[in-house]
């Protein structure tokens, strides 16, 4: 079961890496260039405070269970994780735009969540 959260918790936090980092670094013009459309809704203020939650989310998945302490913070990031990628995907199907990869994440997110809490009880 360790086995399978490490798994889960590694492939959700590069993804929430790699969407955080776009988020909270890229400039919005780039941002919409690469046809990230959604960005036009949202100050960049929370855009940005968007991709610093899913660093802060995946570095959550990652160091509670590799340093052990406070492990029960990485199911609680999972869930908070879920939460952010919910409202992403209402976004996207409000915009009527491709909701795949954060659905993708929603569920890696909720297995995390699953599979902590389980291995911790």
């Amino acid at each position: 079961m360790n086995t399978a959260l490490w798994a889960v918790n590694v492939v959700a936090a590069v993804g929430f890496v790699g969407t955080g980092c776009l988020k909270a670094f890229v400039p919005m013009a780039r941002l919409r260039a690469w046809r990230l459309d959604w960005t036009d809704d949202f100050p960049v203020s929370v855009v940005r405070l968007l991709g610093v939650t899913e660093l802060l989310g995946a570095a959550g998945l990652i160091l509670p269970l590799a340093t052990g302490i406070a492990p029960v913070l990485a199911p609680i990031a999972a869930v908070g994780l879920a939460v952010q990628t919910s409202g992403a995907i209402s976004v996207h199907v409000r915009r009527r735009e491709g909701f795949a990869p954060a659905l993708v994440m929603l569920v890696l997110s909720i297995a995390s969540a699953v599979l902590g809490f389980v291995t911790l009880r």
